[in-house]
């Protein structure tokens, strides 16, 4: 699967979790730094758009015709909790996946999934193959 062109400049590679779904991997560095010692919310907010269109480029793939389009609609991003100088990892997860419209969130998290340091509410129009 091709990322967007965006990952690129984060630093972001793709890696799978044990179920085969998409984890995005941002590495903490001069590219994505806010503040001294933490992320830029920019960065932190790229990272979970990348993430949700990974996940719905891989249930896309799944269809039958294989893929598609998706342009955003919308995203709303939470901030819980700064993002450290660690690695940041984020899996999208898809809650509605229409014929036209998919809904999809996001969450960014650091050290341990359970305590995410962002999460986002995406909308996409599918344009399908």
């Amino acid at each position: 699967m091709k990322l967007p062109p965006y990952a690129e400049l984060l630093g972001a590679a793709l890696e799978f979790d044990a179920a085969g779904a998409p984890v995005i991997v941002m590495p903490f560095g001069e590219d994505v730094v806010g503040r001294p010692g933490f992320l830029q919310g920019g960065a932190i907010s790229g990272l979970l758009e990348v993430a949700a269109i990974a996940a719905l480029r891989h249930a896309l793939a799944g269809e039958e015709g294989g893929g598609g389009r998706v342009k955003p609609i919308n995203v709303t991003v939470d901030f819980m909790r700064g993002g450290r100088d660690h690695v940041t990892r984020a899996a999208g997860t898809i809650t509605r996946l229409g014929t036209r419209v998919a809904n999809v969130e996001a969450v960014a998290w650091q050290d341990d999934r359970a305590r995410p340091i962002a999460a986002a509410r995406m909308n996409y129009l599918i344009e399908r193959d």
